[in-house]
């Protein structure tokens, strides 16, 4: 924890149907006294997909819908750009990235939209790829996913998970509402690196990405959950669902294409995949069922070795740190026979090269700057109301600031200082805590008029005349 300046852990060991570790390391916030433990709530993230995979799996069993219905024979008001898909997109499709549409993750980390409008706006939504072409990850599908469960089973995913999954296995503290995470208190707070350094910083409410992410748990409840999966869907003898549907959800549907990373850490890797709302793998010639997420800066690893009963929960409030995946596998090496190698370190040195990779990248990008090219136009005629489709407005407003002489608001959250970097091009530095920055360079007409604003990672907003 020292070496990967991690301020907070929790780890759950499943083996054998029994949870023989659950415990906590550290402290809930950087320089606070509230120790973590077994029980202080995470955010999990993406891990909330196998979720909900499994409320849909509860109605499938019902008969209430099937793996290959089209979206629109439960949410006839679905629609993304292309029409075709459209009307072909499947549950399954949903659940398992293949539906090619373009990922966009920040219309749900920063549009002030909520969960009803940001799956109206998808019909906006471009394609990236090819519809059932390859594997491309994409949270707004499973938000849309969490929203046929709203419309099947008549009450809101939130509360079918917290009552037919959470409530019958125990998790009692569990829960998708950020205003429920205040309220229960031994809570992991948020950390990110700023300017290099780990800092604390608030918690944000990420309701709106619903079944993509929105769920918060401890180790010891996502350990309950894991012994659901290992017991192909029965825990303390009450039977939640069918061995049939875990069986379907851990099943391969799409492959994932290897890569250089996991070829040289897992060379007894042959194959990766995606089922609905879970990742699939082999490793050591045995079948490996895992999901990792990262929201608020905290992160979670979950790993299933079903063959062998054995699970490992791993969780910290470090938004970048891959200690829960080094823990992972030297706890697997150990419990499995092998001798364990000192994961940590090996995956310390990629994180060392990645950093390095990104300040050759910004190195590059300074070097590419010209600063004795300025701005094209005085401040106040970039100022102005633009608008997109799919991400809404933002609102560019000049200043008196000669350093930041514009600024950017598109929510609460997100309100930005522009900094000239060459011509029309500012430098875009968000004003919340480890949110970073990006780019945006405004089109001028012939005329001299500004009629659109490129924001790197969002959109290209016309301007309101």
């Amino acid at each position: 924890m020292v070496e990967w300046e991690v301020p907070g852990l929790a780890l759950a060991v499943v083996q054998g149907d029994s949870v023989i570790l659950a415990r906590g390391y550290g402290v809930t916030r950087l320089g606070g006294q509230e120790a973590v433990d077994e029980h202080t709530l995470f955010a999990i993230a993406s891990t909330t997909k196998a979720m909900t995979s499994a409320t849909l799996a509860l109605l499938v069993e019902e008969g209430r819908l099937g793996w290959d219905d089209p979206v629109r024979s439960h949410l006839p008001h679905f629609q993304v750009e292309d029409p075709y898909v459209s009307g072909a997109l499947t549950i399954r499709d949903l659940l398992a990235h293949r539906s090619g549409t373009a990922r966009l993750d920040n219309l749900w980390i920063a549009s002030p939209f909520d969960r009803a409008e940001l799956v109206q706006r998808l019909r906006h939504l471009p394609q990236a790829g090819g519809f059932r072409d390859r594997y491309d990850y994409n949270n707004h599908m499973f938000i849309v996913a969490g929203e046929v469960v709203t419309e099947v089973a008549g009450q809101a995913w939130d509360e079918v998970l917290e009552r037919r999954i959470f409530r019958p296995l125990g998790m009692e503290r569990s829960t998708t509402r950020a205003r429920e995470v205040e309220l229960r208190g031994n809570t992991a707070h948020s950390h990110t690196r700023v300017d290099g350094e780990v800092r604390a910083i608030p918690r944000r409410d990420y309701d709106v990405i619903g079944g993509a992410g929105a769920a918060w748990s401890s180790a010891w409840e996502m350990a309950q959950w894991a012994r659901f999966h290992l017991n192909e869907g029965e825990v303390e003898g009450v039977r939640i669902l069918s061995p049939e549907r875990i069986r379907e959800m851990h099943t391969p549907v799409v492959v994932i294409p290897g890569d250089s990373v996991t070829a040289r850490l897992h060379p007894s890797n042959h194959f990766q995949a995606y089922g609905l709302g879970w990742r699939l793998m082999d490793l050591h010639g045995q079948r490996v069922v895992h999901h990792s997420g990262s929201i608020n800066y905290t992160r979670t690893q979950l790993t299933l070795v079903p063959d062998d009963g054995v699970a490992v929960v791993a969780m910290a409030n470090l938004s970048s740190s891959n200690l829960q995946l080094a823990l992972t596998h030297w706890i697997l090496d150990a419990l499995q026979g092998r001798e364990p190698e000192d994961w940590s370190a090996l995956y310390l040195e990629l994180e060392a090269r990645s950093r390095e990779s990104a300040d050759r990248a910004r190195a590059e990008r300074e070097a590419g700057r010209l600063p004795a090219v300025a701005p094209s136009l005085p401040a106040e005629a970039y100022a102005g109301l633009y608008r997109d489709d799919l991400f809404g407005e933002i609102r560019i407003e000049a200043t008196d600031d000669p350093e930041a002489p514009l600024t950017l608001i598109y929510s609460q959250e997100y309100e930005a200082d522009l900094h000239p970097w060459h011509g029309d091009t500012f430098r875009v530095q968000w004003r919340r805590p480890g949110a970073g920055e990006t780019f945006v360079t405004f089109r001028v007409d012939v005329r001299g008029r500004v009629v659109l604003a490129e924001l790197d990672g969002f959109a290209a907003f016309i301007r309101d005349r």
